[in-house]
């Protein structure tokens, strides 16, 4: 990603195209709920979108008291951790009269990417889970956990400013969240798992999508969406936001193609969740390197990811944890594509250096692989206790029988959809008749 702090003085046309990408990556919180609410079963589909709503509200205000600080504060431990009180309530950073950048705007356009991050992790989790519970977790999992590697990677150092470790000592590449966003919550999604354990009648009763519908027009909304995630990093309406822009859009079509092809040879039918899969995973790898590999280079991210993620989402059933809704097929899986393909892929015409099939050697693929490797532990073990600590503490699975009636039915008093036929004679208008 690109640093604000090591920008220069930006046009007013560069403003009005990170409001639109913030917008844009807004969109993608009820893009994300209607993808995963396509994806569970019925009796779940209103706590999903819930879930992602509330990490919404919750992560959005946790990142403006004091997420920000601690990711783009200044470095208080080795690149480790970002000062937590320097901007608190985004205090210093409203100038209505700059004619810069406004840096409140930078500031949650990158708060938006925490929540989409969290919002991503309750699919995992889905069908037995505490609301309540949950949305302690995005706070404390915001401030622990995203913070931080937001900080290692996408803090840059400038002037007296001192960022992360990961783009400044170790100088990993990361245009828009390969590490922070997609191994991170696909990391963080199998440790939840693990903790609340496998959902009643897994790998035994059938769990399929509830409404391919929502399904399909969840991934349109997120594949928009994603154009402001990925070109919004470019932090200005220049050459490198289109580049960014052309990447995003060829990697989740190859992405999508790439997955059916799979499907077609294994399954003997190509199906629309398995479009709207592949989508996804294509633009979950891209998101790393959109700003480093070339046009052909992004077609190539789409393929390796879209029929990787095809193959990996049934690991889930060979190993036996239960990643409700594939998080750690896709976005971890494809996560970990799209950062180290980088160390292949990447070119100098578009970025600081040349990947190894570009003539650059393999340091920069070690680079990657190093920031890959520590993110994943880190957010695995700390998600897992965090996870285990609310257990313990507050409860975070729903009870069995809560879980067997319905989620949205026992925590909502609600469900989606209201398909029962009243009983019953003739309806009752009172009196002696309707006349």
């Amino acid at each position: 990603m690109t640093s604000y702090v090591a920008a220069a003085p930006t046009a007013a046309g560069d403003t009005a195209w990170l409001l639109a990408a913030a917008a844009l990556v807004l969109l993608m919180a009820p893009g994300l709920a209607f993808f995963y609410g396509g994806m569970v079963r019925s009796k779940s589909v209103l706590n999903m979108m819930m879930m992602v709503f509330g990490a919404l509200a919750v992560v959005t205000v946790v990142w403006v008291a004091v997420g920000y600080s601690i990711a783009f504060g200044d470095d208080v431990v080795g690149g480790l951790f970002g000062n937590p009180a320097q901007y608190l309530f985004f205090d210093g950073l409203v100038d209505v009269g700059s004619v810069e950048l406004p840096t409140i705007l930078f500031a949650i356009f990158q708060g938006l990417f925490a929540v989409i991050t969290v919002g991503l992790i309750a699919g995992a989790i889905a069908d037995r889970t505490r609301f309540g519970t949950w949305l302690v977790f995005c706070v404390v999992w915001t401030v622990l956990v995203y913070a931080p590697v937001a900080h290692w990677i996408f803090d840059f150092s400038a002037g007296d400013h001192v960022g992360g470790w990961m783009a400044n000592k170790l100088g990993a590449l990361d245009f828009a969240g390969g590490t922070a966003v997609e191994i991170n919550s696909g990391a963080a999604g199998l440790a939840a798992a693990l903790v609340l354990g496998q959902r009643i009648g897994f790998g035994r009763d059938p769990m399929k999508p509830h409404n391919l519908t929502l399904v399909m027009i969840g991934a349109g909304l997120l594949w928009f969406g994603w154009f402001g995630f990925n070109a919004g990093s470019a932090l200005g309406a220049n050459g490198l936001a289109a580049v960014a822009f052309v990447n995003t859009l060829l990697a989740g079509c190859t992405g999508l193609l790439a997955w059916l092809a799979v499907e077609r040879v294994r399954d003997g039918h190509a199906t629309s969740f398995g479009a709207a899969s592949g989508a996804v995973a294509g633009l979950v790898a891209i998101t790393p390197s959109c700003g480093t590999v070339m046009p052909v280079g992004a077609m190539v991210v789409g393929i390796a990811a879209g029929a990787t993620c095809a193959l990996a989402v049934g690991l889930k059933y060979h190993f036996g944890y239960d990643d409700s809704l594939d998080v750690v097929g896709v976005h971890l899986v494809g996560g970990l594509v799209g950062t180290l393909l980088i160390g292949l892929l990447a070119s100098a015409d578009v970025t600081s250096v040349d990947g190894l099939l570009y003539g650059g050697g393999a340091s920069q693929l070690g680079k990657q692989l190093v920031a890959a490797g520590v993110t994943l532990v880190f957010s695995f073990v700390m998600t897992a206790a965090i996870a285990w600590v609310l257990e313990k503490t507050m409860g975070f699975r729903i009870h069995e029988d809560h879980e067997a009636s319905g989620v949205d039915l026992v925590i909502h008093a609600e469900t989606a959809y209201d398909l029962h036929v009243a009983a019953g004679g003739r309806p009752h208008f009172g009196g002696h008749g309707p006349g």
